[in-house]
C-alpha cells in the first residue's frame, strides 16, 4: 500500500509538472522500486529518490539560476552556461525545504542523478541510471542493452551510461559539467576499461 508521504508528493508534482515530465517522474520511482529490489537497497528511499529526482526541473531556468543564488548553491561555469544542468542541486535543496526529506542519502540521489559523483552510494547509482533506462525513455542508443545490464552489474551500467552521454553532449558541443568527466573516469578504472577516445587523441 503506497504511504501517505508518497500519495502527498506525487499529488504535489503531478500540479507542478507537465504531463510529461510527470509521467517520467512516475517511471523512474518505479524502476528505482525494482532495482532497489534487485539489489538489496530501502524500496521506500528509492521510491522517494525517484519521485523527487526532477522536483526542480520545469522552474525556468533564470529562475533556477536565481534560487541557488539566494540559497548559497555552488554554481559551476557549466552551469551557469547552461542553467538547466542546475536542476540536480536546486531539486535537493527543494526536496529538504519543500518536502522535508531529511535523509542525506536521498538528497544526494538527487543532486548526483545527472553528473553522477566517484564513490557514489547504491541508492544514488539506483536513480542516476533508472532516469537513464525509465520505460518511456526511447531516443538513447543501446537502451535494451542498458536496461538488461542494469540489473546484473550496476557499476558498468553507470559507466556505460556516462561514457555514452559524454560521447554526445561533446558531438553536439554543449557545456560538460567537469564532475560527469571524473566520475566517468572513476567509473572506468572501477570496471577496468580504457580511456579508448583520449588514446586515440594522444595518438
Amino acid at each position: 500500500m503506497v504511504n501517505d508521504e508518497i500519495l502527498y508528493i506525487r499529488r504535489r508534482l503531478k500540479k507542478k509538472m507537465d504531463e510529461d515530465r510527470f509521467e517520467h517522474t512516475i517511471g523512474v520511482a518505479y524502476t528505482s522500486v525494482c532495482l532497489a529490489m534487485r539489489y538489496g537497497e530501502d524500496l521506500h528511499k528509492a521510491e522517494l529518490a525517484g519521485l523527487l529526482h526532477d522536483c526542480a526541473k520545469c522552474i525556468p531556468d533564470d529562475i533556477k539560476l536565481d534560487k541557488c543564488k539566494r540559497n548559497n548553491i555552488p554554481i559551476t561555469k557549466a552551469q551557469e552556461q547552461s542553467p538547466s544542468l542546475l536542476h540536480a542541486k536546486l531539486g535537493a535543496f527543494i526536496a529538504a525545504d519543500h518536502y522535508r526529506i531529511k535523509d542525506q542519502d536521498i538528497l544526494n540521489a538527487i543532486e548526483n542523478h545527472t553528473t553522477g559523483r566517484p564513490a557514489m552510494s547504491l541508492l544514488e547509482k539506483i536513480v542516476f541510471v533508472a532516469d537513464y533506462i525509465e520505460p518511456r525513455r526511447n531516443k538513447a542508443s543501446n537502451l535494451s542493452k542498458l536496461r538488461q545490464m542494469a540489473f546484473i552489474d550496476i557499476d558498468r551500467t553507470v559507466y556505460e551510461i556516462m561514457d555514452q552521454t559524454l560521447r554526445y553532449l561533446k558531438s553536439k558541443k554543449v557545456p560538460i559539467d567537469s564532475l560527469t568527466k571524473k566520475s566517468c573516469d572513476y567509473y572506468r578504472a572501477l570496471c577496468g576499461e580504457k580511456d579508448v577516445e583520449n588514446e586515440t587523441e594522444r595518438n
